[in-house]
């Protein structure tokens, strides 16, 4: 079974519309993503990017047809649960020390899907510290056991040796996707990404 390595912060609302769209590659191909957390602005302080906001906001035309893809990419997989957060741009630091505190209590996917829930459908601003506690809470994570383990130096560094080990493998952004040696960037590059898991595995792509 072939292995994607999916490098996420919950920050990026592509992230979350690629998250929505990995169970049908993964039904389609038999491949797992791994979802490892990374911390977008370590990426973007190693790398020296910037956000599409920041980058693309003097450009004609950019930033209108950027959000046209999006509106594209929502309607062709049925994303209706999406809506843009207003709180928008949030410090992920806490919600990705965090993930990297589920991923070492075995609770990393509740976890993922109940933030991405928070950030893209219920429209709350995660890095409120009492938003982020009652958002564990209601999803019935174990909230102070999690708030602990991210004052850890196991999981702070954890954070940033996956950020760290993120650029090495090539990658500028989030989501970015490792399939072998192969690194693709974006949501839109999930066909891509699909096609490159049925060449190594010696098989025929299906288009999504």
């Amino acid at each position: 079974m072939s292995v994607i390595q999916f490098y996420f912060d919950f920050g990026s609302p592509n992230a979350y519309l690629s998250h929505k769209v990995i169970p049908d590659i993964e039904a389609r191909t038999g491949a797992k993503f791994e979802y490892v957390p990374v911390l977008l602005g370590g990426i973007f302080k190693l790398t020296g990017n910037q956000s599409p906001g920041t980058a693309f906001a003097g450009i004609r035309n950019k930033p209108e047809y950027e959000r046209l893809e999006m509106r594209r990419f929502i309607a062709r997989h049925r994303l209706t649960a999406y809506k843009w957060n207003p709180h928008f741009p949030v410090n992920t630091l806490q919600l990705m020390r965090c993930a990297v505190a589920a991923q070492q209590l075995g609770i990393l996917a509740p976890y993922v899907e109940a933030m991405y829930a928070c950030m893209w459908e219920q429209e709350r601003k995660m890095d409120d510290p009492a938003v982020f506690r009652q958002a564990l809470l209601d999803a019935g994570l174990p909230a102070d056991q999690l708030l602990e383990l991210i004052t850890t130096d196991a999981v702070k560094g954890g954070l940033m040796v996956n950020t760290e080990a993120a650029v090495a493998a090539g990658a500028f952004g989030s989501p970015s996707f490792l399939v072998g040696a192969e690194l693709f960037f974006g949501k839109d590059r999930l066909r891509d990404v699909e096609e490159e898991v049925l060449r190594q595995a010696g098989g025929t792509a299906t288009k999504a």
